[in-house]
């Protein structure tokens, strides 16, 4: 069994903690990390909900996951929650802006598993809690200052970083928008196509060349003058004048 190249710390606190001897140690609480270098060293699970206790696991006691258990190797350093609270962290910090404003805040991370660096931190806009919601991709070398609880960059807006996921409604306004792009474009091609039907329209040649083919046009001494019909001369044929008043039937 082995691990993944990238995993999610939202994924490994979700495994049950399973170790070589089959005991169970409960779930993933939080991480351990070493934010100066950008690096998850571990993670904490709890064992039982009646214990206040916690089980500290080092990243490289991890030796392969499954759907729902990760598998370690060896015993943990066990505990309080007092104690881990004053563990430092990035994870849950503000992201402020260039101008210092709040953006976001951390909720989750990627990570290589065979030696804890973190590839990139993931951004939320608002409660993380909320399902479906927006996630955005910071990479370290973007972060300028960091501090307890917060994380100073160069950022004019989350606009300027990658999208890992959309929500629903975000998702929904990009397909939107995606939409009128295309019916917006799909008109301009087909008024472009209809100008340059118009403007290779045969009629008019079609029309020159009647004129062309008739007599009267080829005729140099013949001024062509198009023909007008009179109602006033039309005489109707004498067989259908003179028997106009008699019924044909008798």
């Amino acid at each position: 069994m082995s691990l993944p190249d990238q995993l999610l710390l939202s994924d490994l606190l979700s495994h049950t903690v399973r170790c070589d001897l089959g005991l169970d140690h409960g779930s993933g609480v939080m991480a351990w990390m070493h934010p100066p270098v950008h690096r998850l060293l571990g993670w904490v699970s709890r064992p039982s909900a009646l214990r206040v206790s916690r089980d500290v696991w080092r990243l490289n006691q991890c030796c392969g996951l499954n759907d729902q258990q990760v598998f370690v190797r060896g015993e943990p350093a066990v505990t309080d929650q007092v104690t881990l609270e004053r563990l430092p962290t990035l994870m849950d910090a503000a992201l402020l802006d260039r101008d210092g404003e709040r953006i976001g805040s951390v909720v989750d991370l990627d990570f290589r598993p065979v030696d804890g660096v973190i590839l990139q931190y993931l951004i939320a806009r608002s409660d993380p809690r909320l399902p479906g919601s927006s996630r955005w991709r910071l990479a370290p070398d973007r972060i300028l200052d960091q501090q307890p609880g917060q994380i100073q960059t160069g950022l004019m807006g989350l606009d300027d970083l990658p999208m890992a996921r959309a929500s629903v409604r975000q998702d929904l306004l990009q397909r939107t928008q995606r939409w009128r792009d295309q019916l917006r474009s799909m008109g301009d091609r087909a008024g472009d196509r209809l100008e340059g039907w118009l403007d290779d329209s045969p009629i008019d040649d079609l029309r020159s060349e009647t004129m062309r083919s008739s007599p009267q046009y080829n005729d140099p001494d013949t001024v062509y003058r198009p023909e007008v019909w009179d109602d006033n001369s039309w005489e109707e044929p004498s067989s259908r004048r003179g028997g106009e008043d008699e019924d044909p039937w008798v």
